[in-house]
């Protein structure tokens, strides 16, 4: 029998599912053993629960399996059984009563409250019994100890602990809706309510969001570790706008009316009229299948340079898709190294069964990133469209990510001068995204895990698989789901759902904050942006206060040119509100200007490297713009 375990402490709680034949008796031996849940199974013969059962069990659940006999040996705790053959024996029924299988959940009381009634979107406080707008989200537990739904003194300790660690009054902290998914995460329906007033303010909600998404906030052990989905907050109209008579409002709503009806009939007719020609143009087009680029087909998209492969082709480039040829892997799926005819080293990115998309999007993507040429973004080379794969080919970029070298993995050290040129280029690729494509694109997912760096170190952005098109009738911002990397969100984008290219001038300061410290950017709970801002010392000319948060590597070094103005740069893009950040543009002009000033080209450069052994030298000395030891060869080649 195969477990699967959901804990940190696999002996404590046994989970899975898919399973058959007899239970082993040994199974509740186990001394850290506290529940066993192995619902919805198919088990059969006698559930023997033995004489040597765990002392610390307290849960044995096998509801809806196929056990016909029940010998409890010496345990007395919690037995689950409903839906098993062994319940139409009477000596069993105390085993096989829903009331065991559906405890009543947790709740926070409002009794006290009694019939007190609120507008629908308002809810009663619990420390007070008026109505105010909760700020609302649900908290995901991925791997509770907790599993009685309705235990009142582990959820009382989790309301003190949220009031505690967010600092709110007593009373302010309301739960409900305590389940387990289809996961097994148990799921809990939070409001938290403000300690005066009908409302929080921005700042204050700012705060919540923040300590609960990036886990500043730890949950009491017993419930683990967890993620938090957040509700749009209904903030108040702003104050001070001018009012209007109710006759003024409905002469002009009755105006508006006449017009926006007009309107109506008018786009109607037109909608109508292109969807005829539109469905025409796909009817004469049945996208059925494609062709390699240069043959005559109407179905094949309208490529700029990237090329047609077929299955077969990349599987042999790749030594039929190889774990040795694999570089990568994400939520999309693999990526896979691989040698084209002629020597051409290319990275293949190969969707995984169930995330493929449909062939039309699939076309518009490809079709969309052949158009997309800068010397700071991965090119794409090709696709494969064919025995129902989707792939998408580009040029390999041998020297890994930008993390990968601030870690020290790639065994790549970075002196200050050429982290200032990895910066430009990062900076240019994005900008070109911003204002030159067509149409614009907003990255959404700006880390440094997604730069790039090529044989000469000039950073490539890459990955752009939550990448957004900014239509015509979308500048300034998109209303989308959030997404992206935990760290680097832009906290207005999370707050208001609106994303704009503000948001990954957001990402690139914390990336900017990056390679000054080498550190991810949360670490321990700790936030890189919120400990650099505290750090900040305006007095200390040579390193500006961050001298203890440095990355030992420049650490060292003698003089870090333009270090000040790179930072104040970096926190100017990390400013709260959008509207305060500067555009791409403007972050690459300052950059060039901080090299120029100091005597440094702005073009990219070929590097070159030595090999250390023994030590490290200061890589800030010498000729060169960095040094380093490569793990391996500038072209490797597929195994």
């Amino acid at each position: 029998m195969t477990n699967v375990c959901f804990h940190a402490d696999c002996s404590r709680v046994i989970q899975s599912g898919g399973l058959s034949g007899k239970v082993p008796e040994a199974l509740f031996s186990f001394p850290q053993l506290q529940q066993v849940i192995l619902d919805y199974n198919h088990f059969n013969g006698t559930l023997q629960l033995g004489t040597s059962v765990s002392k610390q069990l307290n849960l044995v659940s096998f509801i809806n399996n196929n056990l016909s006999e029940l010998v409890t040996g010496g345990y007395t705790e919690s037995l689950i059984l409903v839906g098993n053959p062994l319940c139409n024996q009477s000596s069993n029924k105390k085993y096989c009563t829903r009331s065991q299988q559906s405890p009543v959940p947790y709740s926070t009381s409002v009794v006290n409250c009694g019939s007190n009634l609120c507008p629908p979107d308002q809810s009663p406080s619990p420390q007070s019994c008026s109505c105010a707008y909760p700020f609302q989200g649900v908290m995901y537990f991925i791997a509770p100890l907790v599993r009685d739904v309705s235990n009142r003194t582990l959820f009382q300790e989790l309301e003190k602990k949220l009031e505690t660690v967010l600092d709110l009054t007593p009373g302010s902290v309301f739960l409900q809706n305590v389940s387990f998914n289809n996961d097994f995460y148990m799921q809990i329906y939070v409001k938290i309510f403000p300690s005066s007033g009908m409302y929080f303010s921005r700042s204050e909600i700012q705060d919540i969001g923040f300590d609960l998404s990036n886990q500043t906030f730890k949950a009491p052990s017993s419930f683990g570790p967890y993620y938090f989905i957040a509700f749009t907050y209904p903030f108040p109209a702003v104050e001070g706008r001018s009012t209007m008579s109710v006759g003024l409002k409905i002469g002009i709503a009755a105006c508006c009316a006449l017009l926006v009806i007009g309107l109506l009939v008018v786009t109607i007719y037109a909608l109508r009229q292109r969807r005829r020609a539109e469905r025409a143009i796909e009817r004469s087009k049945a996208f059925g299948s494609w062709t390699r680029s240069g043959e005559e087909n109407s179905d094949a998209p309208q490529l700029k340079g990237a090329r047609w492969f077929s299955y077969e082709e990349l599987r042999r480039c790749t030594n039929n898709f190889s774990v040795s040829n694999e570089i990568g892997s994400g939520g999309y799926g693999k990526v896979y190294r691989g040698m084209l005819p002629g020597g051409p080293i290319v990275a293949i990115k190969r969707a995984q069964q169930g995330s493929t998309q449909g062939a039309l999007e699939f076309k518009t993507e490809i079709e969309l990133l052949s158009r997309v040429h800068h010397k700071n973004l991965v090119s794409l080379v090709g696709f494969c469209f064919d025995q129902g794969e989707q792939m998408l080919v580009y040029e390999f970029v041998p020297n890994g990510t930008l993390r990968e070298s601030l870690s020290g993995k790639s065994g790549i050290l970075l002196d200050w001068r050429r982290r200032l040129r990895i910066a430009l280029g990062s900076a240019r690729g994005l900008a070109y995204l911003h204002e030159l494509a067509d149409p614009p694109i907003i990255h959404r997912d700006v880390k440094s895990s997604n730069i790039l760096l090529d044989e000469n170190l000039n950073a490539k952005v890459a990955d752009f698989g939550l990448s957004k098109l900014i239509s015509d009738d979308e500048k300034g911002h998109v209303s989308t789901q959030v997404k992206g990397t935990m760290g680097y969100l832009d906290p207005e984008y999370y707050l208001t759902q609106q994303l704009t290219d503000k948001s990954d001038v957001y990402s690139f300061g914390v990336v900017m904050l990056e390679m000054i410290t080498a550190k991810q950017p949360i670490v321990k709970g700790k936030y890189i942006v919120r400990e650099v801002k505290m750090a900040i010392d305006a007095s200390d000319e040579e390193s500006y206060g961050l001298k203890e948060l440095m990355d030992p590597v420049i650490q060292i070094a003698t003089n870090l040119i333009g270090f000040r103005k790179y930072t104040e740069l970096a926190l100017r893009c990390l400013e709260e509100l959008a509207a305060d950040r500067p555009t791409m543009s403007d972050v690459v002009k300052e950059i060039e200007m901080l090299l120029q000033s100091n005597g440094l080209s702005t073009h990219s450069q070929s590097a070159s490297s030595s090999t250390i052994s023994g030590s490290r030298k200061d890589p800030s000395e010498g000729a060169f713009d960095y040094s380093g030891a490569y793990s391996f060869s500038a072209k490797p080649e597929p195994k």
